[in-house]
Protein backbone atom coordinates (compact mmCIF):
# COMPACT_ATOMS: atom_id res chain seq x y z
CA UNK A 1 0.00 0.00 0.00
CA UNK A 2 1.49 3.25 -1.23
CA UNK A 3 2.11 5.78 1.55
CA UNK A 4 0.06 9.08 2.36
CA UNK A 5 1.16 11.77 1.24
CA UNK A 6 2.27 14.24 3.90
CA UNK A 7 1.04 18.12 4.11
CA UNK A 8 2.59 19.86 7.02
CA UNK A 9 1.50 23.10 8.30
CA UNK A 10 3.73 25.32 11.05
CA UNK A 11 2.26 28.23 12.53
CA UNK A 12 1.88 30.35 15.93
CA UNK A 13 -1.55 29.58 17.46
CA UNK A 14 -4.24 26.70 17.24
CA UNK A 15 -6.51 28.90 14.33
CA UNK A 16 -3.94 30.73 12.26
CA UNK A 17 -4.17 27.84 9.68
CA UNK A 18 -7.50 27.96 9.72
CA UNK A 19 -8.02 31.36 8.81
CA UNK A 20 -5.15 31.32 5.73
CA UNK A 21 -5.29 27.62 4.60
CA UNK A 22 -8.51 26.20 6.14
CA UNK A 23 -10.57 25.07 2.95
CA UNK A 24 -7.19 23.76 1.04
CA UNK A 25 -6.24 21.48 4.17
CA UNK A 26 -9.96 19.92 4.36
CA UNK A 27 -9.74 19.57 0.20
CA UNK A 28 -5.89 17.90 1.01
CA UNK A 29 -7.37 16.13 3.55
CA UNK A 30 -10.53 14.52 1.12
CA UNK A 31 -8.02 13.88 -1.56
CA UNK A 32 -6.31 11.09 0.98
CA UNK A 33 -3.19 13.30 1.97
CA UNK A 34 -2.00 13.33 5.63
CA UNK A 35 -2.17 16.58 7.09
CA UNK A 36 -0.11 17.36 10.17
CA UNK A 37 0.21 20.68 12.10
CA UNK A 38 2.75 21.61 14.22
CA UNK A 39 1.32 24.78 16.77
CA UNK A 40 4.19 26.72 18.40
CA UNK A 41 2.01 28.00 21.68
CA UNK A 42 -1.31 26.88 23.23
CA UNK A 43 -2.01 30.59 23.34
CA UNK A 44 -2.29 30.75 27.01
CA UNK A 45 -1.88 34.70 26.53
CA UNK A 46 -5.32 35.44 24.91
CA UNK A 47 -7.13 35.69 28.11
CA UNK A 48 -5.50 37.34 31.23
CA UNK A 49 -8.36 36.94 33.33
CA UNK A 50 -7.81 32.90 33.53
CA UNK A 51 -5.17 30.72 34.86
CA UNK A 52 -2.67 29.62 31.75
CA UNK A 53 -3.96 26.21 32.72
CA UNK A 54 -7.42 26.85 32.38
CA UNK A 55 -6.97 28.04 28.85
CA UNK A 56 -4.73 25.96 27.31
CA UNK A 57 -7.09 23.00 27.62
CA UNK A 58 -9.83 24.87 26.58
CA UNK A 59 -8.06 26.05 23.17
CA UNK A 60 -6.28 22.43 22.73
CA UNK A 61 -9.78 20.72 23.04
CA UNK A 62 -11.07 23.60 20.32
CA UNK A 63 -8.12 22.87 18.28
CA UNK A 64 -9.12 18.82 18.28
CA UNK A 65 -12.00 19.61 17.27
CA UNK A 66 -11.14 22.06 14.33
CA UNK A 67 -8.72 19.40 12.96
CA UNK A 68 -11.36 16.43 12.93
CA UNK A 69 -13.61 19.07 10.84
CA UNK A 70 -11.28 20.01 8.43
CA UNK A 71 -9.83 16.00 8.44
CA UNK A 72 -6.59 16.56 9.71
CA UNK A 73 -4.03 14.36 11.09
CA UNK A 74 -3.17 15.39 14.34
CA UNK A 75 -1.68 18.48 16.01
CA UNK A 76 2.07 18.84 17.87
CA UNK A 77 2.34 21.31 20.21
CA UNK A 78 5.77 23.08 21.17
CA UNK A 79 4.93 25.11 23.87
CA UNK A 80 6.55 28.60 23.62
CA UNK A 81 5.55 31.31 25.55
CA UNK A 82 4.08 34.13 23.29
CA UNK A 83 5.81 37.12 22.99
CA UNK A 84 8.85 34.84 23.50
CA UNK A 85 9.14 32.67 20.43
CA UNK A 86 12.59 33.19 18.79
CA UNK A 87 14.00 33.64 22.89
CA UNK A 88 12.56 29.91 23.79
CA UNK A 89 12.92 28.64 20.17
CA UNK A 90 17.36 28.70 21.04
CA UNK A 91 16.86 27.80 25.04
CA UNK A 92 14.68 24.80 24.52
CA UNK A 93 16.74 23.73 21.28
CA UNK A 94 12.87 23.68 19.26
CA UNK A 95 15.28 23.89 15.83
CA UNK A 96 16.23 20.17 16.85
CA UNK A 97 12.87 19.38 17.70
CA UNK A 98 11.22 20.97 14.04
CA UNK A 99 14.15 19.39 12.12
CA UNK A 100 13.62 16.23 13.67
CA UNK A 101 9.74 16.36 12.93
CA UNK A 102 10.15 17.82 9.39
CA UNK A 103 12.55 14.69 9.00
CA UNK A 104 10.10 12.49 9.97
CA UNK A 105 7.13 13.74 8.26
CA UNK A 106 8.42 13.44 4.84
CA UNK A 107 5.85 16.45 3.85
CA UNK A 108 5.59 17.13 0.15
CA UNK A 109 4.58 20.89 1.08
CA UNK A 110 4.79 23.02 3.51
CA UNK A 111 2.06 25.85 4.70
CA UNK A 112 3.29 28.65 7.33
CA UNK A 113 2.79 32.68 8.22
CA UNK A 114 4.33 34.89 6.03
CA UNK A 115 6.75 37.74 6.83
CA UNK A 116 4.74 40.07 6.28
CA UNK A 117 2.15 39.45 9.21
CA UNK A 118 1.88 42.18 11.76
CA UNK A 119 1.39 40.30 14.70
CA UNK A 120 4.85 39.93 16.34
CA UNK A 121 4.59 35.84 16.50
CA UNK A 122 3.12 34.97 13.54
CA UNK A 123 6.72 37.26 12.00
CA UNK A 124 8.81 35.55 14.17
CA UNK A 125 7.53 32.01 13.00
CA UNK A 126 8.23 32.76 9.55
CA UNK A 127 11.47 33.74 10.64
CA UNK A 128 11.76 30.41 12.33
CA UNK A 129 11.06 28.60 8.68
CA UNK A 130 13.48 30.96 6.94
CA UNK A 131 16.37 29.89 9.31
CA UNK A 132 15.33 26.43 8.71
CA UNK A 133 15.29 26.80 5.20
CA UNK A 134 18.67 27.67 5.25
CA UNK A 135 19.65 25.22 7.05
CA UNK A 136 18.53 22.71 5.11
CA UNK A 137 16.53 20.84 7.32
CA UNK A 138 13.39 22.02 5.12
CA UNK A 139 14.22 20.95 1.37
CA UNK A 140 10.11 20.97 0.22
CA UNK A 141 8.24 24.30 -1.23
CA UNK A 142 6.75 26.31 1.46
CA UNK A 143 3.91 28.35 0.46
CA UNK A 144 2.68 31.48 3.24
CA UNK A 145 -0.09 32.72 3.93
CA UNK A 146 -0.64 35.66 6.15
CA UNK A 147 -3.61 36.51 8.86
CA UNK A 148 -3.13 39.94 10.66
CA UNK A 149 -2.36 42.13 7.77
CA UNK A 150 -4.22 45.09 6.89
CA UNK A 151 -3.18 44.66 3.42
CA UNK A 152 -1.79 41.77 1.14
CA UNK A 153 2.30 42.15 1.49
CA UNK A 154 3.09 39.00 -0.16
CA UNK A 155 4.48 39.82 -3.85
CA UNK A 156 2.25 39.32 -5.93
CA UNK A 157 4.23 38.68 -9.09
CA UNK A 158 5.80 35.26 -6.66
CA UNK A 159 5.63 32.11 -7.94
CA UNK A 160 2.12 30.80 -6.05
CA UNK A 161 0.05 27.91 -5.48
CA UNK A 162 -3.75 28.41 -6.15
CA UNK A 163 -6.29 25.82 -5.11
CA UNK A 164 -9.71 26.10 -5.74
CA UNK A 165 -11.74 25.47 -1.89
CA UNK A 166 -15.23 26.04 -3.49
CA UNK A 167 -16.04 22.76 -1.99
CA UNK A 168 -14.57 22.84 1.35
CA UNK A 169 -14.73 26.59 2.11
CA UNK A 170 -17.69 25.52 4.57
CA UNK A 171 -15.43 23.00 6.44
CA UNK A 172 -13.46 25.88 7.14
CA UNK A 173 -15.68 28.09 8.53
CA UNK A 174 -17.14 25.52 10.36
CA UNK A 175 -13.57 24.66 11.59
CA UNK A 176 -12.72 28.44 12.53
CA UNK A 177 -16.48 28.49 15.08
CA UNK A 178 -15.08 25.59 16.92
CA UNK A 179 -12.11 27.89 18.72
CA UNK A 180 -15.35 29.43 20.50
CA UNK A 181 -13.21 30.89 23.27
CA UNK A 182 -11.55 32.75 20.67
CA UNK A 183 -14.56 33.82 18.69
CA UNK A 184 -16.11 35.25 22.37
CA UNK A 185 -12.76 36.96 23.76
CA UNK A 186 -11.71 38.82 20.71
CA UNK A 187 -14.86 39.98 19.46
CA UNK A 188 -15.41 42.53 17.33
CA UNK A 189 -12.47 41.79 15.49
CA UNK A 190 -13.32 38.14 14.65
CA UNK A 191 -16.42 39.09 12.70
CA UNK A 192 -13.77 41.34 10.74
CA UNK A 193 -11.41 39.08 10.49
CA UNK A 194 -14.17 36.52 8.65
CA UNK A 195 -15.15 38.92 6.41
CA UNK A 196 -12.01 39.40 5.50
CA UNK A 197 -11.16 35.95 5.24
CA UNK A 198 -14.58 35.50 2.92
CA UNK A 199 -13.69 38.16 0.63
CA UNK A 200 -10.29 37.02 -0.05
CA UNK A 201 -11.26 34.08 -1.06
CA UNK A 202 -14.49 35.40 -2.95
CA UNK A 203 -11.89 37.74 -4.80
CA UNK A 204 -9.53 35.18 -6.32
CA UNK A 205 -12.04 33.11 -6.86
CA UNK A 206 -13.71 35.59 -9.23
CA UNK A 207 -10.13 36.24 -11.07
CA UNK A 208 -9.74 32.34 -11.29
CA UNK A 209 -13.15 31.35 -12.67
CA UNK A 210 -13.99 29.79 -9.21
CA UNK A 211 -16.15 30.12 -6.22
CA UNK A 212 -13.62 30.37 -3.56
CA UNK A 213 -10.47 29.94 -3.85
CA UNK A 214 -7.26 30.23 -1.52
CA UNK A 215 -3.68 31.17 -2.88
CA UNK A 216 -0.08 30.78 -1.35
CA UNK A 217 3.38 32.50 -2.46
CA UNK A 218 6.33 30.18 -2.14
CA UNK A 219 8.69 31.32 -0.26
CA UNK A 220 11.49 29.28 -1.40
Amino acid sequence: MAKKETVLVIVAHNDDHIIGAGGTLAKYAQEGKKVKTIIMSYGEASHPHLKPKVIIEKRYRESLESDKILGGSGLVYLGLKEGRFIQDFKRKRIKEKLSFLIKKQKPEKIFTLGPGDMHPDHNAVWRIVEELIKAGSIKCPVYAFEVWSAVQTLKRDAPKLVVDVSDTYNLKVKALKAHKSQTKHIFPFIPALRFKMWIHALMHGWAHGRRYVEEFYKLN
